[in-house]
C-alpha cells in the first residue's frame, strides 16, 4: 500500500511518522499521542482533528463538516452524493469533476483511492474514527501518485469497558441519520488471546436542498483485533457502504441566479447513480526482534456503479459515442509489506524502513443510452442499446525505502526514495465498422525522492525545511478519449510533475499549538480538459504551473473546557505559460477550482457534562471556474451555530442532545464549481438557513 514509504523523525529515543498504514507502529506516535510527542515534532506541514471534534453537535455526514480548521485543504460539499465531495490540498484536486483526485485517501491503511489516483470518500464512516491526519506538502510525495497530500483516517479500537452508543440525527430538507456503534474488548491487549472489536452502522437519508437531489446512504464499518502471541497481532478491517442518490447537476449563472434549488436535467433525463461497495483487510504486525517489525496489509474491495448521466439523444447517436448510462464493475486488492529496524550508528539514533508495495484494480466499464424511444420520442432515464464495453487493467510496483537520523539533539536529517510503477491496459470489446478499437496500453515511472531538517531551536519550537517531488498520471477516465476524435487511448499525455519546497514553523504554548508553513510547488505537464461536449471529456498537458502560499493555524486549549481553532491560507495558484487546446489560456490566469484566500475561526466550551455550545465562522474567497477565467463564483462568509446539553447518569448511561443552525444570516452562496464544464454550467449552491437537532445515547457495561 502506498502510504507505508512515510518519512518520519526521531526525537530523543523515539521516531515519529505519518505513516498512516501504521496505526499500531511507534512511526506514529507522533501523531498519535496527545501527550509527550506531537504534531510539534513532525518535519512536515501536519494537521490532525480527533473524531470527537467530528462528532461533537455535528450531522455526522460529511467530512466537510469538519475539516475547515485544517489549512491548506479545500472541502466542499457539492449538495450531490451522486458526486462526493470536493476534496483538494493545496489546490491539487480542484479540477475533479466527481470523487477525489490529487490527494490520496486512507482509511485504516487500506486505500480508498485506486491506483490510477482516482479516491472517493463515500466508504468512510465519522461515527467510528478516531482520528483524520492530513498531511501536505513534500512529504506526500513518498505516497506515490498524488501531489497534494495525503487524508488519513483511522478508526476506533475497542477498549474496555465494553459500551454500546445509539444516535439520531434530523435536520432541514428531511434529513435524518441514524446509528449505532458497539466496542469492547477482553483483557488489556497484552496476553495472547485478548480481542478488542469496534463495530458502527449507520442509516442516512434526504430531500436534499435541491430538487431531485434525494439519497439513501447506508454504512458499516468493523474492526477486530487480536493478539496472537506475545510478539504479534492480527488485524480484521471491514467496510460496506451502499448508496442510492439522485444527481441534481450543475446550473448555469442566470439559472442559480433565478434559483438555486432548481435542478432541470435531473427532472428531464432522471439523472442517478448507484453505488455498493464491500472490502475486507488483513493486517499482521510481528516484533521479529528488539529493534525490527515487520508489517503485513493485505486488502480486497469490490464496487459496483450505475450512473444516469444528463446527455440529449443527438450526441448519443454518434458512433462513437459512449452512451449516458455508465456501468461499472471493479475489484480492487494489494498488499504492502515493510521491514523497520530501528538501531544506533555510534551515538547517533537512526531508523530504517524498507518495502515493497503492490496494488491493482481490474475494471469492466459499458455504456449504454440513457433513452428508449416511444414512437420516436425518447424517453429519458432508460437504459437503453449499450454503446461502450470494455476492461481495464491498472496496477503500480513501488519500493521504497527511508531513514531518520537524530544527529543531535536539536538537529534531525530525514530522507525517502521511492520508484513508482503505474500501469494502464484496456482490451476494448465495443467494435463495429463505424466505432473503431479503442483498446491500448501505457505505463509511467517515477523516482520519487524526499529529504527534510529539522531544527529544535526549543523543546517547544520546531523549525524545518523539506523539499520533494511528487507525480500525478491521468486516470483512466482522462485517458479514455482522445482531442483529436480518433479512436485508442490518449496515450499523448504525460503524468505531472511537481517539485515542492517548504519551509515551517512549529510552536507550543501553553495547551495550544501554532503552525506556519511557507511553500511552493512548480509542476510541469498539470493535467487540464482539452475538449468537453456531449458527455465526453478529453484532457491534454498544460505545460507549467506554481502554486505558493502561506499556512497559519492555532489551536488553543484553555480555562479547561474552551477551545479556540483558527486557519488562514493565502493560495496564489497560476499558469506559468499559454496552453492552447479547445482555446487558449494565457500565462498568468488563475487555476480554476481553487481559493486564494480561505479562513476559519471557531470557538467551543465543551464541559464533560451540562450545558455545551460552538460557533464557527468560513470565509472562500472568489473561485475562477474555468481555464480562462471567464467566470467566477462569488466570495461568501457563512456562520454555524451550536449547543447543547450532556447528561451523565448512574455512573452508565450518557445522554448528549444538542441543537445546531448553519449558514446563520442565510447567505445565498456557490458552495463549489464544476471546473471547465463544457455547458457552463459551472455552479453548485450551498442551502441557505438550516436546521438540525440531534442525541446520542451511550450506555458502559461496568
Amino acid at each position: 500500500m502506498q502510504p507505508l514509504a512515510v518519512s518520519y523523525a526521531q526525537t530523543s529515543a523515539s521516531s515519529v511518522s505519518s505513516d498512516p498504514a501504521a496505526s499500531q507502529d511507534s512511526t506514529l506516535m507522533v501523531i498519535k499521542q496527545r501527550s509527550g510527542l506531537s504534531e510539534l515534532d513532525t518535519p512536515a506541514a501536519v494537521s490532525v482533528v480527533e473524531g470527537e471534534q467530528l462528532r461533537n453537535s455535528k450531522p455526522q455526514v460529511n467530512l466537510s463538516e469538519s475539516l475547515g480548521s485544517v489549512p491548506g485543504l479545500q472541502v466542499q460539499n457539492r449538495q450531490n452524493y451522486a458526486q462526493d465531495l470536493q476534496m483538494s490540498v493545496r489546490g491539487f484536486g480542484s479540477r475533479s469533476m466527481y470523487g477525489v483526485r490529487g490527494v490520496r485517501i486512507y482509511v485504516d491503511g487500506i486505500p480508498a483511492t485506486m491506483p490510477d489516483g482516482q479516491g472517493q470518500t463515500s466508504n468512510i464512516d465519522i461515527n467510528s474514527i478516531e482520528k483524520v491526519e492530513v498531511l501536505r506538502g513534500p512529504y506526500s510525495a513518498l505516497y506515490g501518485n498524488a501531489s497534494g497530500g495525503v487524508v488519513n483516517i483511522e478508526t476506533q479500537t475497542g477498549t474496555q469497558p465494553p459500551t454500546l452508543e445509539a444516535g439520531s440525527y434530523y435536520g432541514s430538507y428531511g434529513t435524518w441519520r441514524n446509528s449505532v456503534k458497539a466496542t469492547g474488548a477482553t483483557g488489556d491487549g497484552t496476553q495472547a488471546g485478548d480481542v478488542n472489536y469496534a463495530i458502527s452502522g449507520s442509516r442516512f437519508t434526504t430531500r436534499g436542498f435541491r430538487d431531485h437531489s434525494g439519497t439513501q446512504k447506508s454504512l458499516g464499518n468493523g474492526k477486530f483485533g487480536v493478539r496472537l502471541d506475545d510478539v504479534s497481532t492480527l488485524t480484521l478491517l471491514f467496510n460496506s457502504v451502499s448508496v442510492d442518490a439522485n444527481d441534481p447537476g450543475g446550473l448555469s449563472e442566470a439559472e442559480w441566479k433565478d434559483n438555486p434549488r432548481q435542478s432541470p436535467r435531473g427532472d428531464q433525463y432522471n439523472t442517478r447513480k448507484y453505488l455498493d461497495q464491500t472490502q475486507l483487510g488483513l493486517r499482521y504486525q510481528r516484533e521479529l526482534s528488539d529493534n525490527d517489525q515487520l508489517t503485513m496489509t493485505a486488502w480486497h474491495g469490490e464496487r459496483h456503479t450505475t450512473q444516469y448521466q444528463s446527455i440529449p439523444m443527438t450526441p448519443q447517436l454518434r458512433p462513437t459515442h459512449a452512451g449516458g448510462v455508465i456501468v461499472l464493475e471493479r475489484k480492487y486488492q494489494g498488499i504492502d509489506t515493510r521491514w523497520k529496524h530501528q538501531d544506533n550508528l555510534g551515538s547517533v539514533p537512526f531508523t530504517l524502513i524498507a518495502g515493497l508495495d503492490y496494488e491493482t484494480m481490474t475494471e469492466r466499464r459499458q455504456g449504454f443510452e440513457n433513452f428508449n424511444l416511444n414512437n420516436g420520442v425518447p424517453e429519458y432515464g432508460e437504459k437503453g442499446a449499450q454503446r461502450r464495453n470494455e476492461k481495464n487493467k491498472m496496477w503500480n510496483l513501488d519500493p521504497y525505502l527511508q531513514t531518520s537520523w537524530s544527529l543531535t539533539s536539536q538537529w534531525t536529517l530525514d530522507a525517502g526514495l521511492r520508484y513508482s510503477t503505474v500501469n494502464f491496459d484496456s482490451q476494448d470489446y465495443y467494435v463495429t465498422s463505424t466505432n473503431g478499437d479503442d483498446s491500448g496500453s501505457k505505463r509511467y515511472h517515477k523516482l520519487l525522492p524526499m529529504g527534510s531538517v529539522n531544527y529544535a531551536v526549543t523543546p517547544a519550537w520546531n523549525l524545518y525545511f523539506s523539499a520533494g517531488r511528487g507525480f500525478e498520471t491521468p486516470t483512466i477516465n482522462e485517458l479514455s478519449y482522445r482531442s483529436d476524435g480518433e479512436s485508442g487511448l490518449n496515450i499523448g499525455l504525460k503524468p505531472s510533475t511537481s517539485d515542492t519546497y517548504e519551509l515551517g514553523s512549529k510552536t507550543r504554548v501553553g495547551n495550544g499549538l501554532v503552525t506556519a508553513a511557507l511553500f511552493q510547488t512548480n509542476t510541469d505537464n498539470e493535467l487540464v480538459v482539452a475538449e468537453s461536449s456531449g458527455g465526453r471529456t478529453s484532457y491534454t498537458n498544460a505545460g507549467k504551473t506554481r502554486r505558493r502560499g502561506v499556512e497559519l493555524s492555532l489551536d488553543q486549549q484553555f480555562a479547561m473546557d474552551w477551545r479556540l481553532k483558527m486557519a488562514w491560507t493565502l493560495l496564489d495558484a497560476t499558469y506559468r505559460n499559454e496552453t492552447c487546446a479547445a482555446s487558449c489560456t494565457p500565462a498568468g490566469n488563475r487555476l480554476p477550482g481553487i481559493a486564494r484566500n480561505m479562513g476559519y475561526a471557531s470557538m467551543e466550551w465543551a464541559p464533560e457534562e451540562g450545558f455545551h455550545a460552538g460557533a464557527d465562522i468560513r470565509y472562500m474567497s472568489n473561485i475562477q471556474v474555468d481555464d480562462q477565467n471567464s467566470a467566477q463564483a462569488p466570495t461568501y462568509t457563512v456562520v454555524g451555530l451550536s449547543g447543547g446539553y450532556r447528561l451523565n447518569w448512574a455512573s452508565n448511561w450518557s445522554l448528549d442532545m444538542f441543537t445546531r443552525v448553519d449558514n446563520l444570516f442565510d447567505r445565498e452562496y456557490v458552495g463549489s464549481v464544476i471546473v471547465n464544464e463544457g455547458n457552463g454550467r459551472y455552479f453548485e449552491p450551498a442551502p441557505g438557513r438550516n436546521y438540525g437537532v440531534g442525541a446520542t445515547l451511550s450506555y458502559t457495561f461496568e
